[in-house]
């Protein structure tokens, strides 16, 4: 398994699903899993998480936004 050691590009980010694991948010945003986790629990990280069960998803749409990636821009993609 490789580790990536830079956040994602426009393009990468726009062609993630509608909704994003919990883990796919944080790699999008550069942040650890450990810290995205403790921001979650601590009801302090930057995006609204919806939670399955056990399972925890963030909308790409929010991480569009966050980011300040807009899906029509020409460079984007």
């Amino acid at each position: 398994m490789t580790t990536r050691t830079q956040a994602f590009t426009p393009a990468e980010v726009l062609a993630l699903p509608a909704m994003l694991t919990a883990k796919q948010a944080f790699a999008a945003m550069n942040v650890s899993q450990e810290l995205g986790y403790a921001l979650i629990r601590g009801g302090e990280f930057p995006l609204d998480v919806i939670r399955l069960g056990h399972a925890i998803r963030v909308r790409r749409s929010d991480l569009l936004a966050f980011l300040g990636i807009r899906e029509d821009e020409p460079d984007a993609a």
